[in-house]
């Protein structure tokens, strides 16, 4: 803090600005140290989460809360409340909700494609799909010539 000489006064409004700008880089370094903490990976830099308080039924099951990896979902007040520097945009979330599009889940995957969510069979879709490409790879890297047989046969019928 600049000192207070009878020739200086301190500006409060720089003050102010100098503070909310470190306020603004503050909530990132605060997210990293806490899933760090957790020893929780983040796959999804952006993302967005909304619960539709309409359609809640968060009293009566809490499953999402259950299903939260990170605890960014609590009870409060009578509804389910987030924190949003401890979403990790995973869609358990979703995945456990008893109400179809209660939870919307938006995240933005490292090679710039958005998915969006807001039921179960989308989330198990997703997943399926993920496996379905990994299982694919891990037999191609054992038996790289199962390409031609499958090319061969596609052929022939």
């Amino acid at each position: 803090m600049p000192k207070n000489d009878d020739n200086q006064s301190v500006n409060i409004f720089d003050l102010l600005e100098k503070a909310s700008e470190e306020e603004k880089c503050e909530p990132k370094s605060r997210r990293a140290e806490l899933l760090e903490s957790m020893h929780v990976k983040e796959c999804f830099k952006e993302g967005n989460m909304k619960i539709d308080m309409r359609t809640c039924r968060g009293i009566e099951c809490n499953l999402c809360v259950k299903a939260c990896p990170t605890n960014a979902l609590y009870w409060k007040a009578g509804e389910i409340g987030i924190v949003e520097d401890l979403c990790i945009y995973c869609t358990a979330c979703v995945a456990n909700c008893c109400v179809d599009n209660c939870i919307h889940v938006t995240r933005k995957r490292q090679d710039g494609k958005t998915e969006s969510f807001s039921t179960p069979k989308d989330v198990l879709n997703l997943l399926s799909k993920i496996c379905s490409k990994k299982r694919w790879e891990k037999v191609m890297e054992a038996y790289p010539t199962i390409e031609e047989y499958f090319k061969l046969h596609e052929t022939r019928k």
